[in-house]
């Protein structure tokens, strides 16, 4: 899946990505990634055209296996890595070294930026239990919405669709991407 741009592609001040990381260690088929949706390997990822105004912040997901790869991921789209978020999903999941429980919400920016105002932080620790494999709680989406009320927002690789956010998927059907790439 590649970001279709051109000259009346849109520009954003925030995005929101939750990259579809390939992890090529699982050694079983029930375990894969790809059983739940189609992954991008890194230089898929790292050559996309994203839509980012000169003064933008992002957000963007990854997990402990793929904290390197999301750094470089982070350079590559011209941004400067600022600190990260920790959802604690509550329960454990599978793992190589450790059994993963948590997520990592890693923050960038690029041109001038400011952070949000001091009332409107919050601890970084998201204590949140999981649902439905990949899909990340609303309270992040809602955090930034605060945190970021008057810039104009995109979700990447997005599954569904929230007021004021305009979205790109990263769905199969035309159909569905379609109507995910529309504003909402």
């Amino acid at each position: 899946m590649a970001w279709a741009r051109n000259e009346n592609t849109e520009e954003y001040e925030l995005i929101y990505a939750d990259p579809p990381w390939n992890y090529n260690f699982s050694k079983t088929k029930n375990r894969e990634i790809e059983n739940h949706y189609e992954t991008m390997d890194i230089e898929e990822i790292k050559d996309m055209d994203i839509p980012a105004e000169e003064n933008c912040v992002l957000y963007m997901w990854t997990t402990a296996p793929k904290l390197k790869e999301a750094i470089e991921v982070i350079e590559e789209w011209g941004f400067e890595y600022k600190t990260c978020a920790i959802w604690n999903k509550k329960k454990l999941g599978m793992g190589y070294w450790f059994r993963g429980q948590h997520e990592i919400l890693l923050v960038a920016t690029r041109g001038d930026i400011s952070p949000p105002k001091s009332e409107d932080r919050r601890s970084s620790i998201f204590e949140i239990e999981r649902g439905k494999h990949s899909k990340k709680p609303d309270a992040f989406r809602k955090y930034i919405e605060k945190a970021h009320p008057n810039l104009s927002k995109i979700e990447l690789f997005a599954r569904e669709g929230f007021e004021g956010w305009n979205l790109h998927g990263n769905e199969k059907s035309k159909a569905k991407q379609r109507r995910l790439s529309q504003n909402v």
